[in-house]
This record gives structure tokens, C-alpha cells and sequence, in this order.
């Protein structure tokens, strides 16, 4: 598990690396939710928890795009950090919950994974 600490404060006004979807949810963020699915598309410990880290820390130096908004489903924002060629896509719930679905090395099956709205709906269902 990972410790969250909140880094964005709430009189903070600008983040460097927040898109203004995530500002307004980051710091009410409460837990880390890492999907299975997460874990073996990366299968090193070490690695998760790095990016886990860096994704809460709002850290910038090893991300080309950090906190990119993608979707809304049924009030659960959808987003994508990208390193190097690997798309990290991760949502936070309304029970303000940061959830890491997969880690995708392939843009196109990262196209596909954002476009299967119904199975998107059914793996943040789970949690």
C-alpha cells in the first residue's frame, strides 16, 4: 500500500503538472487502489510503486504527459500519464479514490482499453 500524502494543498492555486480536472480532485484523495491487472502489466514492485509516487507527487521529470484528462464515466474521471512509450491510465472514484488500472505499452491497444466503455465501467465497478 501506498502512503497518500497530499502534496497539492488547497491555497496552492496552480500545479505545474495538475490539468484543472485533476487539481479540483487531488487533494481530497484518500487511498491508492492498484488493480491486478496494473501489477502484471508492470510486474515489478519497485516500478509500481515508483510511478505510483511520482503520479501522487505530481512529480513531472520522468512524465511527458502527467494527469491528462480522458473521460468521464458516470462521474469517475478517467486519466493517463505518459513515460517514454508506456500510458499509465488510472481514475479516481467518487469515493475520491486514485485506482491504477493498466500500464500499456501499445497506443493502440491504449486507444482500445479507453474506447471499451463498458469494460471500463465494469473494472472500476469492482472497486
Amino acid at each position: 500500500m501506498v502512503e497518500v500524502e497530499n502534496v497539492c494543498k488547497l491555497e496552492k492555486e496552480f500545479c505545474k503538472s495538475c490539468s484543472s480536472h485533476f487539481m479540483r480532485v487531488r487533494p481530497f484523495i484518500k487511498e491508492v487502489v492498484v488493480t491486478k491487472h496494473f501489477e502484471r502489466d508492470l510486474k515489478d514492485e519497485e516500478v509500481i510503486n515508483s510511478i505510483i509516487k511520482d503520479v501522487l507527487d505530481c512529480s513531472h521529470t520522468e512524465f511527458h504527459e502527467l494527469h491528462k484528462f480522458e473521460d468521464n464515466i458516470d462521474g469517475v474521471m478517467i486519466f493517463r500519464a505518459r513515460k517514454e512509450n508506456l500510458h499509465i491510465v488510472y481514475c479516481v472514484d467518487k469515493k475520491m479514490r486514485i485506482i491504477f488500472l493498466r500500464a500499456i505499452r501499445n497506443f493502440d491497444e491504449y486507444e482500445r482499453f479507453l474506447d471499451e466503455k463498458k469494460e471500463l465501467k465494469k473494472i472500476i465497478k469492482v472497486f
